[in-house]
């Protein structure tokens, strides 16, 4: 389940997350929450019994949220649907209830009450721990605010912390990249995503870099702070699961892990997005982009006949099989330990051995590029800085 908060301090220019700017005070807090709680019911009651491995608050900014209304939206959803206890990838037992955290605005005590209404692990944006670099970001705290952050998350007792990095800044060596990921696992985390920095159009860093006006660090530069990354970590006794994502034994983000193989996932709250299997196939839509819509219709669901959560959502969409099997392509093979593609297609039942697939998978294992054993297909990991456009190539 992905519960979105879409309020932060200010909107990073490489962000293209649906985020509001506003002040702490200004934000609905208990309005909000009172939304959430009335869609979690009425989902409840159109999906009927489900079991629920992960719960991931994002944004936005979730650690601006009052903690106690985040607390009601949490005990709402614990309330409302199963639990899945053990999760298969590690000895955390779930479900794994994440919070999305900005440095500026997480400091003991709220990981601490996070803690204390049942949450089990942070993801702490850092993003870099230069203070230039941070500006240039457009991040609102700066490199000590990021150390002090995670320190005091790890200190809390939260049993999971993780945080985020972005390499391939212009004039970001490798060196700072790579001492950067170790200087923060050395804090205590157990998991670290590390991104390079990409540039979505619809973003203000998309619009700079239309007019050439965006310093950008040289693909070969990127291509070398992903190896020294890679390298820091492993050394540091970290597993590179995923093409972005290290973890601990038992750490990985089982959230995350569920988007990447395809799982089902109900997204809650304002502009969310959410794929499920309803009557008639497997669906994705979007809630209502805006906030005050969003509340005004949550508000009054319970009024509005049978499956009123579908008023909520601005879109919705019937996945075909095709597209149901290139994303789990897409996102599968992102994963070190790829796809068993036989069971994708049998599961969405779409056509693998398309005579165009047959001939991408052949050129792509004579050149090392794609694995093949039995049913499972892989990207060997020397050809993981390739994996966009391999994956391309099976599409």
């Amino acid at each position: 389940m992905y519960v979105h908060f879409p309020w932060c301090i200010k909107k990073c220019p490489y962000c293209d997350f649906l985020s509001i700017p506003s002040a702490r005070k200004d934000i609905p807090h208990e309005q909000y929450a009172d939304a959430l709680i009335s869609e979690i019911a009425q989902r409840r009651a159109e999906l009927g019994p489900q079991q629920v491995r992960s719960i991931f608050f994002g944004g936005g900014t979730p650690s601006l949220w009052r903690v106690r209304e985040l607390g009601r939206v949490l005990r709402a959803i614990l309330g409302a649907f199963d639990l899945e206890l053990g999760g298969r990838d590690g000895a955390n037992p779930a479900p794994e209830i994440t919070v999305e955290c900005n440095p500026g605005s997480l400091g003991y005590d709220t990981a601490r009450a996070l803690l204390d209404v049942g949450v089990n692990r942070l993801s702490i944006g850092v993003q870099a721990l230069d203070d230039e670099r941070l500006r240039f970001l457009g991040r609102w705290h700066d490199a000590e605010r990021g150390l002090t952050a995670v320190r005091e998350a790890v200190r809390s007792g939260m049993p999971r912390v993780s945080a985020d990095l972005i390499f391939g800044v212009a004039e970001q060596s490798p060196e700072s990249a790579a001492a950067e990921a170790r200087q923060l696992v050395e804090l205590g985390l157990n998991h670290l995503s590390s991104y390079a920095l990409t540039i979505e159009p619809q973003t203000a860093f998309g619009a700079l870099a239309r007019k050439g006006r965006l310093p950008l660090a040289p693909e070969p530069a990127v291509a070398d702070s992903f190896l020294a990354v890679d390298e820091a970590l492993a050394s540091l006794g970290l597993e590179h699961y995923e093409t972005s994502n290290f973890a601990r034994r038992g750490q990985r983000s089982l959230h995350n892990l569920g988007y990447w193989r395809g799982l089902d996932y109900v997204g809650l709250g304002c502009g969310a997005w959410g794929t499920v299997t309803r009557a008639g196939g497997r669906f994705r839509y979007r809630n209502r982009p805006q906030a005050q819509g969003y509340m005004a219709t949550a508000s009054g669901l319970g009024e509005l006949g049978p499956l009123p959560a579908r008023h909520l959502e601005s879109e919705s969409e019937l996945l075909s099989p095709e597209v149901q099997l290139i994303e789990c392509l897409m996102l599968g093979l992102r994963l070190a330990e790829g796809l068993d593609v036989e069971r994708a297609a049998e599961r969405t039942g779409a056509a693998l051995w398309t005579p165009a697939r047959r001939r991408s998978v052949q050129r792509l294992v004579e050149r090392g590029r794609l694995l093949q054993e039995g049913p499972r297909w892989s990207i060997p990991k020397p050809s993981w800085l390739f994996a966009d456009g391999i994956i391309s190539e099976l599409l």
